[in-house]
């Protein structure tokens, strides 16, 4: 009896161990978020503004969120979370994370859209360490501006916590994304990492970046004032 118990309890440790295809598709998640990201950090005009990279916290990067028949009215995709490490000295491992429901506005009918989402301040790095945390309520996230500058931009963007674009089609601009949910990808973190973690055990340094995420890295790297020289 202790054999058959012990046997089945290797078995199911072995079907629940993230497979080689797992490991494959998270690895190309990452290289895609870096190569939407860098597309729209070089966009110029038609980018983010550099003054808020540069003040940004934390990024988050969606790529292709999709339009999801099974939650009403709403998108679900699959990104990862990097933020500054102590001292503004590099960014940290990206960590995976989930995002569902609420409404981001296909543009001209797409059916899935990149969501870039800055987070301006360490209160909003805070919200984003918690295990589920759905986006709303005053001054938390606002439409990102679009530009070279934002300095003839708002008050109300420059002093939200976070704030969010889409690109859908080729068309980049700044949405709301209120009534979205950002939850922590523990499922994803073991693939990449080799172990369950949340957000803020990735991001306050726990685990080594995989190739794939020092490439996210360095692109972000390549936009703070700090590493340039």
């Amino acid at each position: 009896m202790r054999k058959t118990i012990g046997f089945l309890t290797m078995t199911a440790c072995l079907f629940a161990a993230p497979s080689e295809k797992d490991r494959k598709e998270a690895a190309e998640r990452l290289t895609e978020a870096s190569t939407v990201f860098s597309e729209i950090l070089h966009a110029g005009d038609k980018g983010i503004p550099q003054d808020l990279v540069d003040k940004a916290q934390c990024a988050v990067i969606v790529p292709g969120l999709k339009k999801g028949a099974f939650i009403v009215g709403g998108q679900f995709g699959k990104g990862f979370i990097t933020c500054r490490r102590a001292n503004d000295r590099g960014w940290s491992a990206p960590a995976a994370i989930k995002m569902e429901g609420g409404s981001v506005g296909f543009q001209i009918g797409g059916s899935e859209t990149d969501v870039i989402l800055l987070v301006m301040n360490k209160r909003g790095a805070d919200r984003l360490m918690q295990s589920q945390f759905t986006l709303g309520g005053e001054g938390e996230v606002a439409a990102g501006p679009v530009g070279r500058n934002a300095s003839a931009q708002t008050d109300a963007k420059l002093t939200a916590e976070m704030l969010s674009w889409s690109r859908s089609r080729g068309v980049f601009a700044g949405i709301a994304l209120k009534g979205s949910t950002l939850r922590s990808d523990k499922g994803e973190n073991e693939v990449l990492y080799g172990k369950e973690l949340d957000t803020r055990e990735v991001v306050t340094g726990q685990v080594m970046p995989t190739r794939e995420g020092r490439e996210l890295i360095s692109v972000l790297s390549a936009q703070s004032p700090a590493e340039k020289h």
